[in-house]
Formats: C-alpha cells, structure tokens, sequence
C-alpha cells in the first residue's frame, strides 16, 4: 500500500486529517479509515497543510464537525467535498 495522505478515524467522521508535507490542489489522495483500515480516494480542492483538515462530504453551514468519532466544532460556512477546513470555516468547541 502507498503511504496515504488523509487520515480518518471512523466512518462516521466528516473530515480528515493531511498526513503529508505539500499536499496540493488537484491531488487524489489515499485515504485511510484507521478503525478498520479501509480505504478510498478524495480529490483535494485546495493546498492544504500538514495537520490541518479535509471535508469528506459537502458540509453545510451549521452542521457539526466529528474528527475521531467525536464533536469537534460547528461549520461557519459551506464547505466542499475535498475543500480545505480550518478556522476559516470552523468554530472548535475546545475554545
């Protein structure tokens, strides 16, 4: 298996972690599900750094963000399938 780019801890989660220096508009990214190694391909919309999220679905507005089978935070806004999530568009509840 090549090494993935996104990590997502359970089916149940809407976003994804980048595991990869560089990760650029227009890559498909090896995703993997780490509770059952699982995996599928993601297109990414944007640059997007190491650490920081990716939508798995189109997000709406309100909806609520689960990283790791859990509630991390609220959508301030609409995201895209394969679009960049971070504070732009994300209200954590850790703060």
């Amino acid at each position: 298996m090549t090494a993935p780019h996104l990590l997502v801890h359970d089916h149940a989660d809407n976003v994804g972690v980048v595991v990869v220096e560089g990760l650029t508009a227009g890559t498909t990214m090896l995703c993997v599900v780490t509770h059952d190694n699982s995996s599928f391909e993601l297109a990414s919309k944007a640059d997007v750094p190491i650490g920081h999220k990716i939508a798995l679905k189109d997000i709406k507005s309100g909806d609520t963000a689960i990283k790791y089978g859990e509630d991390i935070g609220k959508f301030v806004a609409d995201v895209e399938k394969g679009a960049h999530v971070h504070t732009h568009n994300l209200k954590t509840k850790r703060w």
